[in-house]
């Protein structure tokens, strides 16, 4: 009976997560929710000198006037090959927890599966 109850919480918290898909400029609000957002990237960046060496995806503007940002650690990098080149001008969406940076809302993907193009 536990094991029931269990997976039947289990679906619907992934049916909840999978269901909730909002646009690049709807991400500012849903902040500390997890979604899955959608857009176009418009500009990408390997920034290698930079602390952590992270990977930024932006959406439907390029920096500095992105709408929604995907960030890719170096420690993940290589589980994407090179994601600033393989996803750009690429329509995509990514699952996980909004946050925000520096005023703009933001994901960081660990995982491949967490971004599909479109």
């Amino acid at each position: 009976m536990k094991s029931a109850v269990a997976a039947v919480a289990l679906l619907w918290c992934a049916l909840t997560y999978a269901q909730k898909s909002i646009s690049a400029r709807d991400a500012k609000d849903h902040v500390g929710q997890k979604a899955t957002v959608c857009g176009k990237v418009a500009s990408a960046n390997y920034a290698v000198g930079s602390h952590g060496s992270p990977t930024f995806l932006n959406l439907d503007r390029a920096y500095p006037h992105q709408v929604f940002t995907i960030v890719i650690w170096g420690g993940d990098r290589s589980k994407f090959g090179d994601p600033e080149v393989s996803f750009a001008k690429k329509d995509i969406c990514v699952k996980g927890e909004i946050t925000v940076y520096r005023g703009k809302p933001e994901t960081t993907a660990h995982e491949p599966s967490q971004i599909t193009v479109q």
